[in-house]
């Protein structure tokens, strides 16, 4: 299923994973070889996490971000522009914020 727009929700954010290396030096990489980016920028956050007392904390990644996340976090999500690879992720699993 694609959809044409997402909105994460709690505290998870949407990622689109940066391009994975294709060539190294003068030898194309096949797809089978190559290892997929661990980083990517941040295209969507969710309003944050709702705590007992009612209190909301927000998330604290801004659309535009560029982050750097752990090998298996996330789940892939297919988006209605199909022009990169998406991930849903929880806000926890994002290691760093790349400057």
């Amino acid at each position: 299923m694609i959809f044409k727009k997402i909105r994460p929700l709690g505290k998870r954010v949407l990622i689109k994973r940066a391009e994975a290396v294709t060539k190294k030096g003068e030898i194309f990489l096949p797809d089978s070889a190559q290892e997929k980016p661990k980083q990517g920028k941040v295209v969507a956050v969710g309003p944050g996490e709702m705590k007992e007392d009612g209190n909301l904390i927000p998330v604290e990644l801004n659309v535009g971000d560029l982050i750097l996340f752990g090998a298996y976090a996330g789940t892939e999500v297919k988006h209605d522009d199909e022009d990169g690879d998406y991930l849903l992720m929880s806000e926890d699993d994002i290691l760093a914020v790349l400057e």
